[in-house]
């Protein structure tokens, strides 16, 4: 019989759907609380091993496993500032993609409302003075704007002349309406790669509007993944000031409480 108290790593391990191996691995790593030993030598493991690696599986959801790895090793290494700096990190980065949708939302808005420009009928193409005064800039600008790789127009045969077909001519106008617009060049090249892959402006305002609803279900699952983490410290009493944030009083440390589900799901005779 195994006592109440004590997991056998196999029952642990079956809980989350891993292996025994990963889960020993997860001790070795500190992504797991530290185990003792039997004088045999086993590694023991308890129910505070269960609810860490609920919460574990829970962050790596949410944050995905290398952060995970980062957040849980060092807070259980008692390094609480590591940990919460990573989770803030993690948050962030959700916001700064938040805001670059918005940014090339607002970009497209000025393609749409933009000027169409009229293509001459060539061919062979445009070359780069035509291209410019039908944009309105100089050549020098175009040259700079095929260097920073956002205008790729072709060689002529024989003269090695530029020639911008219809899509780079619109290329062009778009990172001259941009521009002028006051957008830096990673939102002009953002703009421009999802008209090459997408097509016209409404399909890629449309899948834009479908990353950003992405992005809603992302933070969430990393929001319920912190929320989750937290908890998860309160309860180890490795959260300071809990009451000032109106939760109730961390139980004392190397005390977990696991929810009855969870519980009988993982204490085995």
């Amino acid at each position: 019989m195994v006592e109440p108290s004590r997991l056998r790593a196999v029952d642990l391990a079956a809980s989350v759907g891993i292996s025994v191996q990963q889960v020993r691995n997860y001790v070795d790593l500190g992504v797991l609380p530290p185990v003792t030993r039997t004088p045999a030598g086993y590694r023991v493991f308890t129910p505070a091993h269960a609810e860490a690696l609920v919460v574990v599986r829970r962050m790596a959801e949410g944050h995905g496993w290398a952060r995970t790895r980062e957040i849980m090793a060092a807070a259980h290494a008692g390094d609480l500032a590591t940990a919460l700096a990573s989770i803030d990190q993690g948050h962030a980065e959700l916001d700064r993609e938040r805001a670059e949708i918005r940014r090339v939302l607002g970009a497209f808005d000025t393609v749409v409302a933009g000027p169409a420009v009229t293509v001459p009928a060539r061919r062979r193409g445009v070359r780069i003075g035509e291209v410019a005064d039908l944009v309105g800039v100089r050549t020098s600008l175009l040259r700079l704007w095929e260097r920073r790789g956002l205008l790729r127009p072709v060689r002529e045969r024989g003269t090695s002349y530029r020639l911008y077909d219809a899509a780079e001519l619109r290329a062009a106008q778009v990172v001259a309406l941009l521009r002028r617009g006051g957008y830096p060049f990673d939102i002009v090249a953002s703009v421009l790669a999802e008209l090459r892959t997408t097509g016209s402006p409404q399909r890629v305002r449309a899948e834009l509007a479908r990353r950003e609803q992405e992005l809603h279900r992302r933070s969430l699952t990393r929001l319920a993944a912190s929320a989750a983490l937290y908890d998860y410290l309160r309860r180890r009493g490795m959260v300071a000031g809990a009451r000032c944030l109106g939760d109730r009083p961390a139980q004392p440390a190397g005390t977990t409480v696991l929810s009855e589900g969870v519980e009988s799901g993982l204490r085995r005779p």
